[in-house]
């Protein structure tokens, strides 16, 4: 995997992987410091339920991508992308002034606003950052780049969660202490951005439509013009759904089915984040340095059969507020760990070969567009999937048959797509019989 991590020597890579991983990091420090400050200190800050809050915010977050993603999309195809990505790092400092009036007050008005204005970021800096990606790599570099891209990004989430509710327990200046390194973290991404070599522009000439609605629907309705494209959309779609009901269930399922306190929880996530990031790094070595669709297959496979094993292990909690020493004592602890580390690892097998096909297959004067409406329908099953998970829970379903039901809905959603695209399942079959 050396020319994998080649890339992180070149100036037509590494600026770009340092800016998007700092932003990841910014976006999950900021919100996690947020919900912890909210969860223990909310009576200073509203009269409203921390339950309700918590889930307000991550209402705020993904509401600016159903409203911007279109834009950001046009934005991106129109202007030259590293100009773009310089602006959105600026506009990241300012954010972040804001969110440092909110926890010196504190005051929660501006703190949501600041959050908001995060999800407007990510959302801005999505498309260009896919769409980029085969403007400065080769063919042959894209599954080692965005291999690399999407480890980067959960293990930023896993560091940029532990990093906010870490500093907001700091006492008294926690607050100020995650204000000053967000601050931080934003100019030193703006300052890596300013090294991103020249991306012109693919369709400078086009006029942009402001109108969001109007164009998230032109956008949707644009996919259908290249079946694997939307496809491989609907996929990547599809993975983040099994991601959210995953990631979501962690706090509960450490506490009612495996008897673990906050460190569990951590412990959880931690896991999970490595296993995408080793998944997503053995693609170029698995793929051959070129993008292969037949990986997707294995990954769903592996998706179901280890989610269903979570199901079959899962424990009943006979103690509460385990530490992590005493969670790894416990027989059966190894084999949960272990499902889901290899649910993490083929999760990054099925979703980057995906993100390259889809980069790939797109229209260059489009493909920022296109990636936006990707966003789009990745935000809209993210929010599905905590709506059912809430549904299931209020029917009185624990998150192992949760993650049951999800695991059987993978089979048939991996079924669909490939019965829809044999291209899936003859490159399957044929690196099959290649590796053999």
């Amino acid at each position: 995997m050396s020319s994998q991590f080649k890339l992180l020597t070149e100036r037509r890579f590494l600026p770009l992987f340092v800016t998007q991983f700092l932003g990841a990091l910014n976006d999950n420090a900021l919100k996690n410091a947020m919900v912890i400050l909210i969860a223990f200190q909310g009576a200073k800050l509203t009269s409203a339920s921390p339950a309700l809050m918590v889930n307000v915010c991550a209402g705020l977050f993904i509401l600016p991508f159903f409203l911007f993603s279109a834009t950001a999309g046009q934005l991106a195809d129109k202007h030259e992308k590293s100009m773009l990505i310089r602006l959105v790092k600026v506009l990241e400092i300012g954010i972040m002034v804001i969110a440092a009036i909110g926890f010196w007050l504190p005051s929660l008005p501006w703190l949501l606003a600041a959050l908001f204005l995060m999800g407007m970021h990510s959302t801005l800096f999505g498309p260009i950052k896919y769409s980029i990606l085969p403007q400065h790599l080769r063919e042959d570099e894209m599954i080692g780049g965005n291999g690399l891209i999407e480890s980067g990004t959960f293990l930023a989430i896993l560091l940029g969660t532990i990093l906010g509710g870490s500093l907001i327990a700091m006492g008294e200046h926690g607050a100020n202490l995650a204000a000053a390194t967000c601050m931080a973290i934003a100019i030193i991404g703006y300052l890596s951005s300013r090294s991103i070599p020249l991306a012109p522009a693919p369709d400078p000439g086009m006029t942009i439509n402001w109108n969001p609605f109007s164009e998230t629907w032109r956008s949707l309705a644009a996919l259908k013009q290249s079946r694997t494209v939307f496809l491989a959309i609907l996929g990547i779609s599809w993975f983040w759904f099994y991601g959210a009901i995953f990631l979501s269930q962690f706090p509960t399922f450490a506490k009612e089915s495996l008897g673990g306190g906050e460190g569990v929880v951590t412990l959880l996530l931690a896991i999970f984040s490595v296993g995408i990031g080793v998944g997503s790094l053995l693609c170029e070595k698995l793929s051959g340095n070129k993008v292969e669709p037949g990986l997707v297959p294995l990954g769903s496979i592996g998706l179901t059969v280890f989610a269903i094993d979570l199901w079959f292990c899962s424990p009943n909690a006979c103690a509460l507020g385990m530490g992590v020493m005493e969670f790894l004592s416990r027989p059966g602890s190894l084999r949960v760990l272990f499902d889901l580390v290899m649910i993490g690892v083929f999760g990054g097998l099925y979703c980057v070969p995906l993100y390259a096909l889809m980069q790939t297959r797109s229209d260059a004067s489009h493909r920022s567009r296109t990636i936006a409406a990707n966003n789009i329908m990745n935000a809209a099953f993210m929010v599905v999937a905590a709506l059912l998970a809430i549904a299931l829970l209020s029917f009185g379903l624990s998150v192992p048959q949760i993650f049951l039901i999800t695991a059987i809905v993978n089979a048939f959603v991996a079924l669909y797509i490939y019965t829809l695209a044999p291209e899936f399942i003859n490159r399957f079959l044929k690196w099959i019989t290649r590796k053999s």
